[in-house]
């Protein structure tokens, strides 16, 4: 199941499960179905895409981008990752 909840809390999850949810997301691009990648963000996304100058914000907008994304068969691989963890909270930010 790609669009797994996850639970987000200081208590609720760990920086391993945190950065299993990359794995979740580079298995996603792996079906080459931007409506399976497009479920791995959030209700409320911020996409900054590498080879789009147009930030996308909902389902509809990061679906759109994994469109074409995707005819490239990407993999990703993290070059450089920062894991946050809050109450309620978690973000795994870097180079990827």
């Amino acid at each position: 199941k790609f669009n797994a909840d996850a639970k987000v809390g200081s208590a609720d999850i760990d920086e391993e499960e945190v950065r299993a949810l990359f794995s979740l997301w580079n298995s996603a691009l792996a079906t080459g179905d931007s409506r399976i990648v497009a479920s791995r963000y959030t209700k409320s996304p911020v996409l900054l895409p590498t080879v789009s100058d147009t930030p996308r914000t909902d389902f509809d907008s990061v679906k759109d981008y994994f469109d074409a994304f995707l005819l490239k068969q990407p993999q990703g691989e993290i070059l450089d990752g920062n894991i946050s963890i809050g109450d309620g909270w978690a973000s795994d930010t870097g180079i990827y």
